[in-house]
């Protein structure tokens, strides 16, 4: 499992690690959505887009899934590390199509609309 040489007993230490990495899953896979629910990417194209949109869907699901075991089991539940890195490669490929999504569009702020048009 994990080894750190931290003092704190095996059941703490899962928690003080794996809640704040299921936290930020869940926040990040959330702002890439929103960015790809709610804007074009041009330099996607609209299908690669929605492939990507699909892979994020699919993670949120697997990470609140997670959680709720985490959770369920007051922290007695890991994630194996074959799970968590697939998620990690997303949140970086998200990263980087927000990033250049931004540089292309600096005056468009990302937020969530409540309509459904496109800017």
């Amino acid at each position: 499992m994990i080894n750190s040489g931290s003092n704190l007993p095996e059941p703490e230490l899962l928690k003080a690690l794996l809640q704040p990495l299921l936290e930020d899953f869940e926040y990040w896979f959330k702002r890439a959505r929103i960015l790809l629910e709610n804007y074009t990417i041009d330099f996607l194209g609209e299908e690669q887009q929605a492939m990507l949109l699909e892979r994020v869907k699919q993670a949120q699901q697997e990470v609140s899934t997670a959680q709720l075991l985490f959770r369920t089991t007051g922290g007695q539940v890991g994630v194996e590390t074959s799970v968590l890195v697939p998620w990690h490669q997303l949140v970086t490929e998200c990263w980087q199509v927000g990033m250049k999504f931004r540089l292309e569009n600096p005056d468009i702020t990302i937020q969530e609309r409540s309509d459904s048009s496109q800017p």
